[in-house]
């Protein structure tokens, strides 16, 4: 069977053409059929050798590439015969050292050049076992040997076993090579899918009608962009709304999850409660049932635009700061308890309030925006209130960016980053 009919596969049909991949491949690949002919070669075998499918299909491949007559010292021939032979026994892949295998020069009959390969023979099989095909896919490595400061040294210097290795260690450079660039598109793929999780988990409808209110989400640098930072708002009757971050333990595709679950329940449970140390209490009971929730922190504030008053309550988080108009500050830390699934038995959370003047604003934030390695949490926090008041007056979205930009993390930090801000 003709292996360029055999499998291919219409391209307007949405599936994948592999006549076409054949094709497309960029090592130098030709494929025997059980009797050592030549049924399919590649357009990179054609530019390697010279020699493309016109030349070559049907022929026996020890017909198409015959001994170099002229040189007894090419014994590649009898190494390639002996590996597709032993392919074909065991229907097992064949990878061969570095070898010297002469090939005719083309229109030109009875002259050979001196070429050095890296052959790797791959049997296909039939559902029955049997050997239906053999890939063989040829590295031209002439270039390799001849830049270590010419063959007849390189030969007379190396035993075979060194010989072997040098191939085997050109050949898995070059293999090596190949699956970097694979998973780097596999790595890519993964990445959108993982920026599309990310935004879906985020996405904030209630948001959307705050002008007063500016968010900042900033995955740690190395991270697939995804981590186990939130923040949330949530419109509630009679002119209040709740604001809140969290941080999950962790980063990447699991800290996320996690972090969705959290978020939606928070979001969930400040629509149906009372207060803000109601909501953290259901959560918490939430968090103690999901694994990987356990130390994970959140804050929640409702505004109440009516008294001017912040409620608030802290499940282990940093405490969210007020920074008034004249670019003095208060932080809101009268109602800290242990993170989210610390205690094995239910106990009330704590609550605290204070009140608003027009014109303050109020930051909530995860750790990764503030706190620096080996440096004790009072001095990070001075490091937050400093960069706020010399910012103060700005616009939520001005506000929050120049936070970013003054701490030295806009491009990116350790941790994750999450970040809030409401005008009041």
């Amino acid at each position: 069977m003709d292996v360029r009919t055999a499998g291919a596969i219409q391209s307007d049909s949405g599936e994948i053409d592999y006549r076409a991949l054949f094709a497309a491949t960029p090592s130098p690949c030709l494929v025997l059929n059980p009797d050592l002919v030549i049924v399919d070669v590649n357009e990179s075998f054609r530019l390697a050798t010279g020699y493309g499918a016109e030349a070559l299909v049907g022929k026996f491949f020890f017909e198409a590439f015959p001994d170099n007559p002229a040189d007894r010292e090419d014994d590649g021939p009898q190494s390639v015969s002996v590996a597709l032979k032993r392919a074909l026994e065991t229907g097992n892949r064949q990878a061969m050292g570095m070898l010297r295998y002469d090939i005719p020069v083309p229109d030109r009959p009875g002259r050979f050049e001196e070429r050095w390969w890296s052959p790797i023979h791959t049997p296909v099989l039939r559902p029955d076992g049997e050997v239906a095909w053999v890939l063989t896919r040829v590295e031209d490595v002439t270039e390799f040997v001849r830049a270590r400061q010419g063959i007849h040294r390189l030969v007379a210097s190396m035993s075979p076993l060194e010989q072997e290795m040098e191939a085997e260690l050109y050949a898995r450079a070059r293999e090596l090579q190949r699956l970097n660039e694979e998973l780097r598109i596999a790595h890519a793929k993964e990445r959108k899918v993982a920026l599309t999780l990310q935004e879906a988990m985020l996405h904030s409808p209630d948001l959307a009608r705050h002008e007063d209110v500016a968010v900042r989400y900033l995955p740690a640098v190395g991270s697939l962009s995804v981590c186990g930072d939130w923040y949330d708002t949530v419109d509630l009757p009679e002119g209040r709304f709740a604001v809140a971050v969290g941080d999950v333990v962790g980063h990447g595709l699991d800290a996320a999850t996690v972090m969705g679950m959290l978020r939606s329940a928070l979001s969930a449970a400040s629509r149906t409660v009372t207060s803000p140390a109601h909501a953290l209490e259901v959560l918490g009971m939430y968090a103690r049932a999901v694994e990987g929730a356990l130390a994970a922190t959140a804050v929640t504030a409702l505004i109440d635009t009516r008294s001017r008053l912040i409620i608030y309550s802290s499940a282990g988080h940093l405490p969210p700061v007020i920074l008034h108009a004249d670019g003095s500050h208060e932080l809101l830390d009268q109602a800290t308890d242990p993170p989210l699934g610390a205690r094995p038995e239910h106990v009330p959370r704590p609550q605290a309030s204070t009140a608003y003047r027009p014109g303050d604003s109020l930051v909530l934030y995860t750790d990764g925006l503030i706190e620096r390695r080996d440096e004790d949490i009072d001095i990070s926090l001075t490091r937050l209130t400093d960069a706020l008041a010399v910012h103060a007056g700005l616009s939520p979205p001005d506000l929050a960016d120049a936070l970013l930009d003054h701490l030295a993390v806009s491009r990116g930090a350790r941790d994750d980053i999450a970040l809030l801000v409401v005008s009041l």
